[in-house]
């Protein structure tokens, strides 16, 4: 439902021209409506010149584009790349442009509000992700500089200073750009703070590097991902010398922690690292995904002051003492996200995964169960578990053998989930041939029979529209959820692992020239 003032609005933006010969004359109050309008529109010119004649002390772009009186739709998942540089753009030119520097109010920009989604509405569906955001940020910092001196400014311009809040990504190709943007900062009125910081494709010297300009007391999320090798030993080196007192989300890569190779020496350092998150004590979210910890967990987690409400565990080898501290653990009654994939929970552990299950069922929101060798003769057990998490939200379980009976048995309850709003779930067994082994290959992942696929996911919608339950969107994608930012930079992954099974060739080659 739109308000007649939002209306006026959608008709004033659809005229850049007369939005710019009258924008002196519009109530301060308005622009954010108008912004909105603007943004809903892809009206890339006026919010150029809204941005830059802002005539408030905030412009917060998840605020704007949230849900309001006037306007009742969320437009935060629209990473429209035509309203976002120019509204980038027209931060440049408010602070260039003639107005007097005392008459700017503006000095804090939020531009963390925007959600990069699979599915963009905007109507050009040209998106700027993250990383193209960090990129176009860096570049009009160091510009404005440039600009600053060349076009001779008012020198109160050099006083201004417009804290503009961010969550910046990081990898190779953007890291000479943005390392000069925050070393410049303390001249240019645009002043980054990063709020959010994600480094994927990057060496470590750099990562060291540039995590030391981003102002890591003040840091709320951290995460290293992918192609960056960042093992226990440096994490240790990383978390001696650079402190992270406000870190809420600490998310590190793949084969961080590894105790099949552990020694005396590395037992300490464990219990060091240990030590330094519990220094950290805002930490609400960790994700230890594809490290290697079996029997260590209480060793990492026990020394937390705080409860974690968001763990992932996934592929983390763990054993029965890792799922008894868990269940028994102070963060078991405060988890709203749990990600244990790749572990077989209904086989190994059982009674101390459903007692996990029973402890967090009062805050569970978001849980994960991949490729957990969860069976048809699992269902009614796993059933029993799920039924206290009244308050779950998400449930994902792809990769489990479970028979299309078992999976109508299973959305026959979820109806019953009053907050359940999505599910992912596997291909049913039935549909693979009679040999086929789990975990299934990627090679094989697709070789099912479709049609009856398709057959069978139509009877499991038809058990939640027949019991008006439209609102959970139940799909299966095969190859994981989608992953914004993983989309984004997928050329530059794939150059750099390209790269690697080069240099892997030539040292292999080496190797037995040597021999020979």
């Amino acid at each position: 439902m739109h308000s007649l003032r939002f209306v006026s609005a959608e008709a004033l933006v659809s005229n850049a021209q007369l939005v710019r010969d009258h924008l002196d004359s519009v109530a301060h109050n308005l622009f954010p409506l108008l912004f909105k309008a603007s943004y809903l529109h892809e009206q890339g010119e006026v919010i150029h010149d809204l941005v830059e004649n802002w005539p408030l002390p905030e412009l917060n772009i998840g605020k704007l584009l949230g849900k309001t009186a006037d306007h009742q739709e969320d437009l935060s998942s629209r990473a429209c790349c035509v309203c976002l540089v120019n509204c980038l753009t027209g931060l440049r030119d408010y602070v260039l442009n003639c107005s007097s520097p005392y008459a700017k109010r503006l000095r804090t920009v939020d531009l963390r509000g925007i959600k990069d989604v699979k599915i963009q509405l905007c109507k050009c569906r040209k998106t700027m992700g993250r990383w193209a955001r960090t990129e176009l940020l860096s570049k009009i910092c160091y510009e404005l500089l440039v600009d600053m001196e060349r076009l001779q400014v008012d020198p109160g311009v050099f006083e201004m200073s417009i804290d503009v809040l961010v969550d910046i990504f990081v990898t190779e190709k953007s890291y000479e750009l943005v390392v000069q943007a925050l070393l410049m900062r303390c001249h240019c009125p645009l002043k980054i703070r990063c709020i959010g910081f994600r480094a994927d494709n990057l060496a470590l010297r750099k990562l060291f590097y540039i995590i030391k300009l981003t102002e890591p007391s003040s840091l709320r999320k951290f995460e290293v991902v992918h192609n960056v090798r960042l093992e226990m030993e440096h994490l240790q080196v990383l978390f001696n010398n650079i402190h992270f007192p406000q870190l809420t989300s600490l998310t590190l890569p793949a084969r961080t922690f590894d105790v099949r190779r552990f020694t005396p020496e590395d037992e300490a350092i464990l219990t060091k690292i240990g030590e330094k998150l519990s220094q950290m004590t805002q930490l609400t979210e960790l994700s230890l995904a594809f490290s290697t910890l079996t029997g260590r967990i209480r060793k990492l987690l026990s020394p937390l002051k705080s409860p974690l409400k968001v763990l992932d565990v996934s592929n983390c080898s763990l054993n029965h003492a890792d799922m008894a501290y868990l269940a028994n653990s102070l963060h078991s009654n405060h988890l709203e996200a749990l990600d244990i994939s790749g572990h077989d929970v209904a086989d190994l552990y059982p009674s101390t995964f459903f007692k996990l299950l029973n402890h967090s069922s009062s805050t569970l929101k978001r849980l994960t169960l991949e490729e957990c060798n969860i069976q048809d003769i699992h269902v009614n057990m796993l059933i029993l578990g799920l039924v206290p998490c009244r308050k779950l939200e998400e449930l994902r379980f792809l990769g489990n053998p479970l028979s299309s009976r078992a999976l109508k048995c299973l959305f026959n309850i979820f109806i019953d989930f009053s907050r359940l709003k999505y599910v992912e779930f596997p291909v049913p067994r039935d549909c693979y041939p009679s040999d086929i082994s789990y975990p299934i290959d990627e090679t094989e992942l697709s070789k099912f029979d479709h049609s009856k696929y398709e057959s069978i996911a139509e009877e499991l919608n038809m058990i939640l529209l027949q019991a008006k339950r439209e609102d959970i969107k139940a799909s299966t994608p095969l190859f994981g959820s989608y992953d914004a930012v993983v989309q984004e930079i997928g050329n530059e992954l794939g150059s750099f692992l390209l790269q690697s099974f080069r240099d892997a060739i030539e040292g292999f080659s080496m190797a037995l020239q040597k021999m020979n």
